[in-house]
């Protein structure tokens, strides 16, 4: 049986974390607003029709998993399909040399392929950049430095952020506003700081329950 989502609506102002277990339905989401899967999506991102809001370059994806994004037999320069100066500009502002332009993804680090696929993502100068957790491979520093870098490109370029996520300690470093989601449906949403402080769904008490035990296991 395929999973659904269940009148699932939400608004995105500057950062949205959406917040739920595996199978929840964050990564349903994600397909939907790529146009990957059916969808009745309303959406009003300063387009005349879904159609072009899909098709055209006013969202991007950044993946989880930079290692299974990339060609590992093609340059990095040759997968961003932007002019050089563009993608230096763009290395430039995360962060990165150029010189790793013409290297391979398997001689980069990978913080260093995260930020890549950051550039690449933000090379069609998205409306909306969605973040399949992007930060789970990383530690502890290097996770910091892209939450950080995030914040500034943001500020600079004026995209808004989609966050999926399950850790509630990079989601309230990363966003304002919040959606919980379970088996589907947004259970609970609001300003993060408020829900995390004052968790109104015994779900929403648990995922942050977890999500603190985890961090203490992880030091």
């Amino acid at each position: 049986m395929g999973r659904t989502l269940v009148d699932c609506s939400f608004e995105i102002d500057r950062s949205l974390a959406l917040v739920g277990e595996s199978g929840s339905g964050k990564s349903l989401i994600l397909k939907a607003l790529l146009g990957l899967c059916d969808t009745a999506l309303e959406i009003d991102l300063q387009k005349r029709s879904p159609f072009e809001w899909i098709r055209g370059k006013s969202v991007a994806l950044v993946p989880q998993n930079p290692f299974t994004a990339l060609s590992p037999l093609t340059k990095i320069e040759d997968q961003m399909f932007l002019a050089r100066e563009r993608s230096l500009e763009l290395f430039g502002m995360l962060g990165l040399d150029g010189s790793l332009l013409s290297r391979y993804p398997n001689e980069l680090s990978g913080g260093q392929l995260q930020r890549v696929v950051v550039a690449m993502a933000l090379g069609s100068n998205p409306k909306l950049l969605l973040l399949d957790e992007p930060t789970t491979a990383l530690d502890g520093e290097s996770r910091t430095v892209m939450i950080q870098q995030l914040l500034s490109l943001q500020e600079a370029l004026g995209f808004s952020i989609l966050f999926v996520t399950h850790d509630m300690g990079v989601a309230a470093a990363l966003c304002e506003d919040i959606c919980v989601l379970q088996k589907g449906n947004i259970i609970e949403s609001g300003k993060l700081n408020k829900v995390v402080e004052t968790p109104m769904m015994p779900y929403t008490r648990q995922l942050i329950e977890a999500d603190f035990k985890n961090r203490e296991y992880r030091k």
